[in-house]
This record gives structure tokens, C-alpha cells and sequence, in this order.
């Protein structure tokens, strides 16, 4: 069996990546160099930021196509946690507003990779 442990963001910049990243969740990158990075989350899934003009095969698509997701466990914290991102200037696409699966706001990384906040609502 293959377990799914990380995934790859292609990123123009990987140092600038790995700075955002670092600031906004507050973890350290656990590998570095020039042209990759990578954070382990507090869940176990490991955030790669690849810089992409070395990646083979070259990456097609840009960021924005898909959301990486950040549970919490109450409409409270999103609501925190989103004034916490903009208070560090990053790009909110989506204030925190509830959906049919509970509140959620989305932020975009400097590649334009969204970033999705979320709770479950109880029904």
C-alpha cells in the first residue's frame, strides 16, 4: 500500500515560499535549499515547495486549479485565523462566509495557490 504523506506545490520562488509559508503557519522548514522546501504540518502531510523551472517533467498547470486545506475545529477560529493572515498581508480571494459545509474563507500564496480555511458544521 502507498500512503499519501505530501504533496508538491510548484512555486516560481522557492526561498519565497518557504518564507511565506513559514510565517503564516509558523513552522520552520524541515529541508532547504535553492530550489525546494518542505514543512511538516501538525496533521503529518508534508508541504513541498518545488521551484519549478527544474521540475521533470515541467509542470503544466498554474496555481489556483485546486485548494490546499486547513481544518479547524469551529467557525471561531476561521474567523481568527483570517484575520490573523491578513493582518500578515496575505492575499485573501474569499472572506470567511458560511457555506453548506460550515464557514470557510480562501487565501492565495504568492503562486496563487489557494488556500481554503475551514469548519465542518454539525448538523
Amino acid at each position: 500500500m502507498i500512503d499519501s504523506n505530501s504533496i508538491l506545490l510548484f512555486v516560481t520562488d522557492a526561498p519565497k515560499s518557504a518564507s511565506f509559508y513559514a510565517q503564516l503557519l509558523g513552522l520552520e522548514p524541515i529541508e532547504y535549499s535553492p530550489t525546494f522546501a518542505m514543512l511538516m504540518l501538525p496533521s503529518g502531510l508534508a508541504l513541498g515547495l518545488w521551484g519549478k523551472a527544474g521540475v521533470e517533467p515541467a509542470p503544466t498547470a498554474a496555481g489556483g486549479g485546486c485548494d490546499l486545506g486547513f481544518k479547524v475545529a469551529t467557525a471561531d477560529i476561521v474567523d481568527t485565523l483570517h484575520a490573523e493572515w491578513q493582518g500578515k498581508g496575505t492575499t485573501i480571494l474569499f472572506p470567511p462566509t458560511d457555506l453548506d459545509f460550515g464557514r470557510s474563507f480562501v487565501a492565495a500564496d504568492p503562486d496563487g495557490h489557494r488556500l481554503r480555511v475551514y469548519n465542518v458544521a454539525e448538523n
